[in-house]
């Protein structure tokens, strides 16, 4: 199927021209986000995290509270994407919507943010991997399955949108059908809990009170809901941008949110000895393996792994379309090369393996699983937020671009608002200890772009096309 007409017209217009292969119709959109997002990875690696700080009752209202929250977010962001679909996304939203200063910034947050929750995952992936292989699970063996995943996902990035839009289909019904499969596991075959012991609250980690466990609890289900810009980030791929971009942003965060419910539901009510299952090595694999016995218990924790390797292939994905963007207008060392395109595959290859290389350095340098998610939450949302707030400025200035087809209405006002008000407090929540080194990371970064702004950047640095000349 052709592009929509309007697709390059628009891209011409935003001072590009098309250069990757647009390929990607509106289920493909949907189903990279969706795969990042995996529940089936996020609420399975830090299933313990939440289940140790917060108890059961993270597992419930608290993956509630998240997701709608987080659909606030989702809908700005979407509105968006349908106004100014390009593969910079982001990037190029702060800028148009408040200068290449901004801009510059929101692309290095998301930068971060793309390589840290690309190391999560497949760190997470390597955590789970190891004792299903029976090997030790140490940090030396964590680390190299974890670069033999990276290096697969970087390969195949490397050869074709086809390929990895095929593989993203497969895994949009992989996750749904591995949903479907464990929920119904559990229910048909594990003893079950009474439905109010999902209201539990308990925390099993030395914190000042409950409501403090509760809130740390929460990474579990905000890790989850990240990368769902990847939708944005494949405009350039996508026919109908203005359309598929927006509905592929919602719909993941929407259909994970109901899926991710019932599937924590299922596991949380077959535990039978809370505190046993907070203690074990791996909270997930303990309970699983006690409710449905070692054999079929091992099976769901494979179709997990399944489900982390395709979401660590989305995610290269989505980080080297965003690293590509800004190093097309010159934002980042080495430009010219990042920004190539390969003859051969029409894919942006130096990007996808300076991903690669970049994901497993934050793997090295974060040291804590917690750390490492907690930074890649904590760097997108506030690359998230950063172009929501200029577009609420915008609008007062009256200097908003024009809404494309997809847009909240007078809905807009509240959405924004609650979007913003929530990653300011996702902001503060995941700085506080445990994750302090989380916190330290972050502001040494903020405080290295500062400078990198201040002494060279801000002359150097000329934005996207059109604030060539105002910039």
């Amino acid at each position: 199927m052709p592009p929509a007409p309007d697709d390059d017209a628009q891209l011409a217009r935003l001072g590009y021209t098309q250069q990757l292969l647009r390929e990607m119709g509106g289920f493909h959109t949907f189903a990279l986000s969706f795969s990042i997002i995996s529940i089936l990875t996020g609420a399975v690696t830090l299933y313990g995290h939440g289940l140790g700080y917060g108890g059961p009752r993270v597992m419930s209202l608290g993956w509630l509270l998240v997701s709608a929250m987080t659909l606030c977010v989702a809908l700005s962001m979407a509105e968006l994407a349908s106004a100014l679909p390009t593969a910079g996304a982001l990037y190029h939203w702060s800028s148009i919507l408040g200068g290449k200063g901004w801009g510059w910034l929101t692309a290095w947050m998301n930068l971060l943010g793309q390589l840290a929750i690309t190391a999560s995952i497949d760190v997470g992936l390597a955590e789970f991997l190891a004792p299903l292989l029976g090997l030790a699970p140490s940090r030396a063996t964590v680390l190299l399955l974890a670069a033999l995943v990276l290096a697969s996902h970087g390969l195949l990035n490397h050869v074709g949108t086809r390929v990895v839009g095929a593989l993203n289909a497969l895994s949009a019904w992989y996750h749904l059908a591995g949903v479907a499969l464990v929920v119904l596991a559990f229910a048909a075959l594990a003893p079950m809990q009474p439905a109010s012991f999902l209201l539990q609250g308990v925390s099993h980690q030395p914190v000042p009170s409950y409501a403090y466990g509760f809130a740390v609890g929460l990474l579990q289900a905000q890790w989850t809901f990240t990368g769902y810009d990847a939708s944005a980030h494949v405009s350039e791929e996508t026919r109908d941008a203005r359309r598929n971009a927006p509905w592929g942003i919602v719909l993941s965060v929407a259909v994970s949110a109901v899926a991710g419910a019932l599937l924590l539901a299922a596991v949380t009510l077959s535990i039978q000895d809370l505190r046993l299952a907070t203690s074990a090595p791996n909270a997930f694999i303990y309970v699983s393996t006690h409710a449905l016995g070692a054999r079929l218990g091992s099976m769901v924790v494979w179709v997990c792994v399944g489900a982390m390797w395709f979401c660590g292939l989305g995610s290269v994905t989505s980080c080297s379309r965003m690293l590509w963007a800004f190093a097309r207008d010159g934002g980042v060392p080495w430009s010219p090369s990042l920004a190539a395109v390969s003859d051969t595959f029409k894919t942006p290859h130096n990007a996808v393996w300076t991903s690669v290389v970049g994901a497993f350095l934050v793997a090295l340098w974060s040291g804590a699983y917690s750390v490492m998610t907690a930074l890649s939450t904590l760097a997108l949302y506030v690359s998230y937020a950063l172009p929501v707030a200029l577009a609420v400025r915008a609008r007062r200035r009256g200097s908003h671009p024009p809404f494309g087809p997809w847009n909240l209405g007078r809905w807009r006002g509240v959405v924004n608002a609650l979007a913003l008000g929530w990653v300011v407090v996702v902001s503060v929540l995941f700085v506080l200890p445990p994750n302090l080194r989380t916190g330290y990371t972050f502001l040494g970064a903020l405080g290295a772009l500062g400078a990198a702004w201040a002494l060279r950047e801000r002359r150097r640095f000329r934005g996207p096309p059109g604030l060539v000349e105002s910039g």
